[in-house]
Formats: C-alpha cells, sequence, structure tokens
C-alpha cells in the first residue's frame, strides 16, 4: 500500500472518492460482522477514534485487514496522529451518496456480530 506524504510528519493511505465507490462495494465491505462492528463503534463514537481503541474479537493483523477493506471500501477515513492510526467515518460522504444507509446498518437494536 502507497502512503502518501502531506507534510513531513503527516502520512495519510489513499482514500477513495466518494463519487467514485457504489453501493455495491459498500455492503460488500459490510458483510463481515467485525468490519460492522467497526462502523458501529465509529457511528455511535461520533469522533475519530484510534485502531487500538476498539474493541475487536480478532487478531491485530485481522483488524489492520478489516480497516483497509472499510477505508478502500470509502467507508473511514485514516490518517496518522504520532504513531497512532486514526480512523474517521465518512459519514456525512456515505450519507450524501447513499441517504440513511449507516443509520439503518448500525441501529441499536441489532447485534452487529450476528
Amino acid at each position: 500500500m502507497t502512503v502518501t506524504r502531506r507534510s513531513g510528519r503527516e502520512r495519510v493511505p489513499p482514500h477513495p472518492d466518494i463519487h467514485t465507490i457504489s453501493l455495491q462495494q459498500v455492503l460488500e465491505a459490510l458483510v463481515e460482522p467485525v468490519r460492522r462492528l467497526i462502523v458501529s463503534e465509529l457511528y455511535a463514537a461520533g469522533r475519530d477514534l484510534a485502531c487500538g481503541t476498539i474493541d475487536l474479537p480478532v487478531s491485530k493483523s485481522t483488524a489492520t485487514h478489516h480497516f483497509n477493506v472499510l477505508r478502500e471500501a470509502g467507508l473511514i477515513r485514516q490518517y496518522y496522529v504520532g504513531t497512532s492510526r486514526m480512523n474517521a467515518l465518512r459519514r456525512d460522504e456515505i450519507d450524501e451518496a447513499f441517504p440513511d444507509l449507516l443509520r439503518a446498518l448500525v441501529a441499536p437494536s441489532r447485534n452487529v456480530l450476528k
């Protein structure tokens, strides 16, 4: 994966333009329960979270894979703060492209790991 440098200290992995992603890509990314859990945690937090602050039932390398899939599908934006990789749900952009999709997927009455 190519990492671009915006400044001497800030590294940002590539992110797709929201207008180039399809509903199919988004749904394929969200079919996996762990990825739905990540999206639900970011949605509920309402702020950016570091990878390690989301309690996931998978190994660190598997979690990295899931975060990458979400980024490549356009659901999250990742950036570094020091050595922490931060994750931001692209909520406004996703809501504009696919109205109410995120809200429907993270409804509190659903168990995202089922």
